[in-house]
C-alpha cells in the first residue's frame, strides 16, 4: 500500500512538471500559428486562434493585409512571462509584405502577444 502511494505521489508530479511545459510550449505554438494564418489571409485559421475578446481585432489586422502579398520569414517565438493567468509571448523575425514589387519588413519583436488557455486550448487575447 505504501508503495502504490508512493507511486501516484511521484507520477502526479511528474505529470504536473509535463504540463508545465506542455503550457508555455502551447502558447508559442498559438502565437506563431496565428502569425502564419496571418500572412496566409487565413481568416479560419486566425478566428481560431483569437480568443472571443480579440477575434474582431484579429480580423481586422487580416483586413489591413488585403492589398498585400505577406510572408513569414525566421518566425520563432518564445514565451517570455506571464501576467496573472496570461502568458506573454514574444518572437523573432520579420512579416514581409509585398506590393506592386515592393517589399516593407515588419519585425516582429516589437510586439509582445498576450495567450490566455480557454477550454483546453491556447488562444491568442491580445498584442502590446
Amino acid at each position: 500500500m505504501r508503495y502504490l502511494l508512493l507511486s501516484m505521489l511521484a507520477l502526479s508530479i511528474l505529470l504536473s512538471a509535463c504540463g508545465s511545459s506542455a503550457g508555455s510550449t502551447g502558447a508559442k505554438d498559438a502565437v506563431e500559428g496565428y502569425i502564419t494564418a496571418l500572412a496566409a489571409n487565413d481568416e479560419a485559421g486566425l478566428s481560431a486562434l483569437s480568443c472571443a475578446d480579440w477575434e474582431s481585432s484579429a480580423l481586422t489586422e487580416l483586413d489591413s493585409l488585403q492589398a498585400v502579398t505577406a510572408t513569414v520569414d525566421g518566425l520563432s517565438c518564445s514565451q517570455s512571462g506571464t501576467d496573472g493567468d496570461t502568458a506573454l509571448v514574444t518572437c523573432t523575425g520579420k512579416l514581409v509584405l509585398s506590393y506592386n514589387g515592393e517589399d516593407q519588413e515588419l519585425d516582429l519583436s516589437t510586439r509582445t502577444y498576450r495567450v490566455v488557455q480557454q477550454n483546453g486550448n491556447w488562444l491568442v487575447c491580445g498584442a502590446q
